[in-house]
């Protein structure tokens, strides 16, 4: 018979993996985890001043890390969709959020859509030595006019012949200096409203092709960001990807799997600088003790873990909802918009924790802060994901 203290006692040690983990994710999630920590977090304070060079990708393709949920047929693992959120969750070690954002384009920004809507050419084409790290893939929709409002972008695509001319410009464009090719939406018919966008894969060795600025960002400093010129950048018909003017549609479906990621990365940035942040708790002492043990910044971690838990739970349960077969844009966008803002709040609070030392470098605390901000802005702003969750009531 089981005794009281055995019944009643919590177990705050055990951790247990939710249920759309198997033992085999935990399994990948180890080998990344011991990849990420030998290869590449050593130079995280280094990437952070040069950008993280590109045998990273060709690395992580020869173990299999780029391809994780891609079909065997084009050099994938096949593997289901939550192999994609332990690679987001564990590359959080890398201690550098610039190279997990330019890891996070080229798997799934980039890929997906040329695996949804590409030819069997295409695909052999681009996806094959994506996955292998052979080539690096971009994304292309944000300009200098039009960032949220993906409509009002200017970039055009004209029929000449058996060819399109392609003119107009791309900012803050993630991978942009280092890339092979760019997904780039166009518009192809400026009076079709939303029927009038076209996607294209361009080689960005393409005549026309200018890779115009390194732009200079407040974090996210391992990854390269390009402003893109384009000038008569002429390509056949077979550079179409997918339908000709159903290019808005085509990019607003692969919109949902760049947020659900963008989520889980955000859930495990947060639990990284909270166990940080825990351990200093613990070590630093005033007033005769331990930080930690003082009611309010006791109090500071429930509301950080109480946070970082319910960003968890949405995000794993619309991926699992995601996983098997549904679209559930509504609860993909609060999962991107909450798991962003607690975040940005855990890493705040963190600094606030760590006091002075948290906004030095060394610690660095203050690179979560300015890595994590991004994610409230990039791939659909708190306001967006607020609209698009709020139209999806009828308002």
């Amino acid at each position: 018979m089981a005794t009281a203290d055995q019944v009643l006692k919590p177990d705050f040690a055990t951790r247990r993996k939710h249920f759309i983990f198997t033992d085999e994710h935990e399994q990948l999630r180890e080998s990344i985890r011991a990849f990420v920590l030998k290869e590449l977090a050593p130079h995280a304070e280094e990437w952070e001043e040069t950008t993280f060079p590109d045998w990273v990708f060709r690395r992580m393709g020869e173990l299999g890390f780029l391809g994780l949920d891609k079909p065997e047929k084009y050099g994938g693992q096949g593997g289901d969709y939550p192999t994609a959120l332990v690679l987001a969750e564990e590359i959080v070690n890398a201690k550098s959020g610039g190279l997990a954002m330019g890891l996070a384009v080229h798997t799934d920004m980039a890929m997906p859509p040329i695996l949804a809507f590409g030819t069997e050419e295409q695909k052999r084409e681009w996806v094959v030595p994506a996955i292998a790290g052979q080539k690096i893939l971009c994304l292309g929709i944000t300009e200098p006019d039009a960032g949220s409002d993906v409509a009002g972008i200017k970039t055009r695509a004209v029929r000449d012949g058996a060819e399109y001319v392609i003119n107009g410009s791309k900012t803050y464009i993630t991978n942009g200096h280092r890339a092979d090719m760019i997904v780039l939406v166009t518009k192809t018919d400026p009076d079709a409203g939303y029927d009038g966008f076209t996607l294209f894969l361009v080689p960005m060795d393409a005549p026309g092709v200018i890779r115009e600025q390194r732009l200079q960002k407040l974090g996210m400093h391992a990854s390269d960001t390009a402003l893109l010129a384009f000038q008569d950048v002429r390509v056949p018909e077979s550079a179409v990807l997918g339908q000709v003017g159903k290019g808005f549609y085509h990019i607003m479906w692969e919109l949902q799997g760049e947020r659900l990621i963008g989520a889980a990365g955000c859930v495990a940035g947060a639990q990284r600088c909270f166990e940080q942040t825990l351990r200093y708790a613990l070590e630093r002492k005033a007033f005769g003790r331990q930080i930690g043990k003082f009611q309010v910044i006791r109090h500071k971690f429930a509301e950080m873990a109480t946070k970082i838990e319910t960003a968890r739970q949405l995000t794993y349960m619309t991926a699992w909802r995601f996983q098997n077969g549904e679209y559930p844009v509504r609860e993909i966008s609060m999962a991107k918009l909450h798991a962003a803002r607690v975040a940005v709040e855990v890493a705040d609070e963190c600094i606030q924790i760590h006091g002075g030392a948290g906004y030095m470098k060394e610690y660095g605390v203050e690179r979560v802060w300015r890595d994590m901000r991004l994610n409230r802005i990039g791939a659909g702003t708190d306001e967006i994901m607020l609209d698009v969750i709020g139209r999806s009531y009828g308002l």
